[in-house]
């Protein structure tokens, strides 16, 4: 073969070994190019869950602060509600309604043919017969007809003396079951009621006094309301 021949022979060989190289070192670029891309891709999807993570478990903490706060004003506020309840209760207990399933009638202070001066205090309707109880603990300081001393138109009644000063007074009882000396607790039967004295009908008048006699009344509604009884 001749020398010229050989040259056109290799031409196309030495054209495809160049070739070669060529598309090797683009694969390798587009290869390495392609691992750095995939790398800074991989980098920073590492570090976007890391940046969640902490900015989740912020949010959690201040979620978790909130709720403990929340809860820590509830506790207070239940525990004020249950002291309050408590301190009614203690109250209540204390203190009494003098008869039960009654009805308000005349009312302290009013004025009428009723009575000589205005009326001196609050007026039970309860028919005869009806259980009485002390309002109060204390002792028996009254007891008896004409009003126990203080006139015939309290008919049969009671004064209980009271540690705090106060006294109550019970009258226009049908009985009287207490005497004059005695010890007596909240809630306890002491008389029936009646309509005896000067009464319109049957019921329970009811006193609250600064002294045990007649003429130191103060309106016993609002003070048996301050000390935790409706009535």
């Amino acid at each position: 073969m001749s020398q010229r021949n050989l040259s056109r022979l290799s031409r196309p060989s030495a054209l495809r070994a160049r070739a070669g190289v060529l598309a090797a070192g683009l694969g390798v670029t587009m290869v390495a190019g392609a691992g750095t891309a995939f790398a800074a891709t991989s980098g920073d999807a590492a570090a976007s869950p890391a940046g969640s993570s902490a900015s989740a478990s912020a949010s959690a903490v201040t979620s978790a602060a909130a709720v403990q706060k929340q809860a820590t004003v509830q506790a207070k506020a239940a525990d004020a509600a249950q002291s309050k309840s408590a301190a009614d209760a203690k109250k209540a207990a204390a203190w009494t309604d003098p008869v039960k399933k009654y009805t308000l009638s005349a009312k302290f202070g009013r004025g009428g043919s009723m009575w000589s001066h205005k009326h001196s205090g609050q007026d039970f309707a309860v028919p005869i017969g009806t259980a009485v109880h002390a309002a109060h603990k204390g002792v028996v300081v009254k007891a008896g007809p004409n009003g126990a001393g203080d006139g015939p138109a309290y008919g049969n009644a009671i004064v209980v003396k009271h540690k705090n000063g106060t006294y109550s007074q019970y009258a226009h009882l049908s009985k009287i079951d207490v005497r004059i000396g005695q010890a007596v607790t909240t809630g306890q039967k002491i008389a029936l009621s009646g309509n005896t004295g000067n009464s319109s009908g049957p019921h329970l008048h009811f006193e609250i006094r600064t002294t045990p006699n007649y003429g130191s009344a103060v309106d016993p509604v609002p003070f048996l309301r301050s000390v935790g009884v409706k009535v």
